[in-house]
């Protein structure tokens, strides 16, 4: 932190420097101004603090009770199997095991593809810090990776980490090169990773899988983009096996037929 806080004051007064020949202001009237600026932020800095020390405790209570949930939910486990047989009846008994085992292989292969996700991020992080000459590359690009299972918020804050040790240990205009390759990373993950290897291991096309985490994040924040992927696929598998809800279930999977066939098919009911 010492230094980073040196070499953000040699950026200001650079910056400082800049602006004086621009606008025809002084220097020291410049700084002037950014230290009233900064007396300013630290009065007005301490809400923050205490909604950080809020979201912070929040998270760490999520991330302490949640090994107790799971302790708790495979524990009862069998109580939970038998209320869903019971629920629907003898007769669907083979639906609800069928259903039952397909859920497990769903969340397996929803845990698979975040791992791929991360191992792919990763060496993306790493090769595009190496190739920008940045320091720790390989350490910053497993944590940026980790981070990244986080949607939205955990790739902030890579390239937040980024951008800093950029700044650090290279000239400002890096910053500017660790910006654009995050950007690049993240379109490649949002629009080919998550649809195509995490949403294709629980058989769910690109388009929900988006809306999902979405949807998610919107109703139940971090937590919520976690689950809303594998509640979705479940809802797919339960659709999928009730009559009136299979063209639903046909709308949220990957399957399309080509294009030729649909043209095909047009033509002969115009016939």
């Amino acid at each position: 932190m010492p230094e980073l806080s040196k070499k953000l004051q040699g950026v200001l007064h650079q910056f400082a420097e800049w602006a004086s020949g621009y606008f025809n202001v002084s220097v020291k009237d410049i700084e002037s101004w950014f230290e009233k600026e900064k007396v300013k932020f630290l009065k007005n800095s301490n809400l923050g603090i205490g909604t950080t020390l809020t979201t912070a405790g929040s998270v760490l209570a999520t991330i302490f009770l949640t090994p107790v949930y799971i302790f708790m939910i495979l524990f009862y486990q069998p109580h939970i199997v038998v209320f869903f047989y019971k629920l629907f009846g003898v007769a669907n008994e083979g639906k609800v095991s069928e259903i039952l085992g397909e859920t497990k292989t769903v969340i397996r292969g929803y845990l698979v593809g975040l791992f791929l996700e991360f191992v792919i991020i990763a060496v993306l992080n790493s090769l595009g810090l190496l190739l920008l000459g940045i320091e720790y590359a390989i350490i910053l690009g497993i944590a940026g990776a980790l981070l990244n299972v986080i949607p939205y918020v955990g790739g902030l804050v890579a390239v937040g980490v980024f951008a800093m040790i950029a700044l650090l240990t290279k000239s400002p205009i890096y910053v500017a090169y660790v910006m654009i390759l995050y950007m690049v990373i993240q379109f490649v993950d949002n629009n080919y990773i998550v649809p195509k290897i995490v949403g294709s291991k629980v058989k769910l096309n690109a388009l929900f899988s988006i809306l999902a985490v979405v949807s998610g994040g919107a109703l139940w924040g971090v937590p919520g983009m976690f689950l809303s992927i594998p509640l979705m696929a479940i809802i797919k598998l339960i659709a999928d096996r009730i009559d009136p809800l299979q063209p639903w279930g046909y709308l949220l999977g990957d399957t399309m037929p080509p294009l030729m066939e649909m043209k095909v098919k047009r033509f002969k009911t115009r016939t």
